[in-house]
């Protein structure tokens, strides 16, 4: 009877959950332990991996539906902080929520083991942790002291509302990472957003512009670097603004791999000017 009922626990213990992801980069993490199959439900800018668009969408990331999540009877919701309220509705109703902060790159790390003892895949997290800290390695002293601006979005024009990186981002803590500092020193926590006169006081050495869409936008490199290179800034003389038009570049999961390899051909490439 013993043995039964030790076995019956272990099943349990182990049966597999009904997950509600609720952020693009949960998603991703999700799926990249291995228990993607436990995915019943995300948002509709849950598009990778693409196994992961056929999954039934309960809304978009800062509006999901109360009532498609519970349609999907989910064992547990994972969430970013953003959906802090649904989070108060959901433990009302008893379904077990767990939320997730994942804005600066130690969260990143913990949300992956933390995901990882969750869903029983220890070893795949410590992995992915792995492959993340080697690939930060892999970014240190190509280049020292210089000051990068990483702008978000597909701006033709730099006169007003330039979305930029400040020092409430991952992103931030890449570049710190890699010895050199963030043009934009800000003690905002909110996104930062500047106007023509606030870039060039910045005075860039390196600008990387984060455009993930600037194809489907019909946008070719010209059109995004050419009003950088006529400001009067470092990066504008030496023609250090580069473009990384991949989808992870704003999607802080184990695909932060992939952004940190960009992001090392980029200062390989201005050190060796």
């Amino acid at each position: 009877m013993k043995i039964i009922l030790f076995l019956f626990l272990t099943l349990y213990a182990y049966s597999q959950e009904r997950i509600v992801s609720l952020s693009p980069a949960i998603n991703e993490i999700v799926f990249s332990l291995g228990s993607g199959d436990e995915v019943v439900g995300n948002t509709q800018y849950c598009t990778y991996p693409k196994a992961s668009q056929s999954v039934p969408k309960v809304g978009g990331y800062f509006s999901p539906s109360l009532e498609k999540i519970l349609a999907l009877k989910p064992s547990i919701v994972i969430m970013q902080p953003n959906n802090t309220k649904l989070a108060q509705k959901l433990k009302k109703l008893v379904i077990k929520t767990k939320t997730i902060p994942i804005d600066r790159l130690p969260h990143i790390q913990k949300a992956i083991t933390e995901l990882g003892i969750l869903l029983h895949k220890e070893n795949q997290a410590k992995g992915i942790v792995k492959s993340i800290n080697h690939a930060l390695d892999d970014i240190k002293d190509i280049t020292k002291d210089k000051k990068i601006l990483i702008v978000i979005g597909h701006n033709t024009s730099l006169v007003k509302q330039i979305f930029v990186v400040g020092q409430n981002l991952y992103l931030d803590d890449i570049i710190n990472a890699s010895g050199n500092t963030n043009a934009l020193q800000s003690n905002r926590k909110e996104q930062p957003i500047l106007n023509q006169e606030n870039i060039i006081a910045t005075n860039p050495d390196i600008v990387i512009l984060l455009a993930h869409s600037m194809h489907q936008r019909g946008l070719s490199e010209y059109d995004l670097k050419e009003p950088w290179r006529e400001l009067p800034i470092s990066a504008g003389k030496t023609n250090d603004i580069y473009i990384i038009d991949k989808e992870y570049s704003g999607i802080p999961s184990d695909r932060l791999v992939l952004f940190l390899q960009d992001f090392k051909k980029i200062l390989e490439h201005a050190s060796n000017k």
